[in-house]
């Protein structure tokens, strides 16, 4: 696994549809955008590049309507399984759909590398199936091809709309191991450890901040 994760990491990968498009690659712990935004997103050393993807998300009633670029990077234990993972993800809808814009209500925000980031945390027990066809199943397919285990985790995802439009976004997923002993269902209202996560989730907040560079 770790041979064929060193491999994929010297070589950037490149997804361009056009010359009007924006050129997106990766290598060893970095994502550069040249446009929408115009980025250089940086990971920590530990966390090595998994790969990346590109596909369209569709509905049954419009088909397809949104286009996704998707950068994976993982650190995980001796036996594959994940302690933390960074999901870099640009978005933007298809021009068939002028009707649709990206929406978030989080009253919460962040600030890094000078782009104001919407900002949602969750937790799973990493044994739920992704929907059929979802960027999820996607990001966690890429990562099982790659030998990768999901685990109990904490995620926190970051959104910026480049523009006004609000028709591309940039997504950044962290995802950090949960505490020994601690579950997603001990952490809901009324759980075992449900005075923890408000705590938690400050914890992941600033520790993704201090690990994630933006430029």
């Amino acid at each position: 696994m770790r041979n064929a994760i060193l491999s994929a990491a010297a070589i950037a990968v490149s997804f361009s549809a056009s010359a009007a498009e924006a050129d997106r690659t990766a290598s060893a712990h970095t994502v550069s955008s040249s446009g929408d935004p115009h980025v250089l997103i940086h990971v920590p050393d530990d966390a090595r590049y998994v790969g990346s993807d590109r596909f369209t998300l569709a509905k049954p009633d419009i088909g397809d309507f949104d286009v996704c670029e998707l950068f994976a990077f993982a650190n995980a234990d001796p036996s594959g399984s994940l302690r933390q993972f960074y999901w870099v993800q640009f978005e933007q809808y298809l021009p068939g759909h002028p009707e649709l814009h990206y929406t978030y209500d989080s009253p919460r925000h962040v600030t890094i590398g000078g782009l104001d980031f919407f900002v949602d945390i969750d937790a799973s027990d990493g044994t739920r199936t992704p929907t059929p066809g979802s960027d999820g199943e996607h990001f966690y397919n890429l990562l099982a091809a790659h030998g990768y285990k999901r685990a109990p985790m904490m995620f926190l995802r970051l959104v910026h709309l480049p523009d006004a439009a609000k028709r591309k976004e940039l997504m950044i997923i962290v995802g950090k191991r949960l505490p020994a002993g601690v579950t997603a269902s001990s952490l809901k209202e009324g759980g075992a450890d449900a005075a923890r996560w408000p705590a938690l989730q400050n914890e992941l907040l600033d520790w993704a901040v201090r690990k994630v560079v933006i430029e």
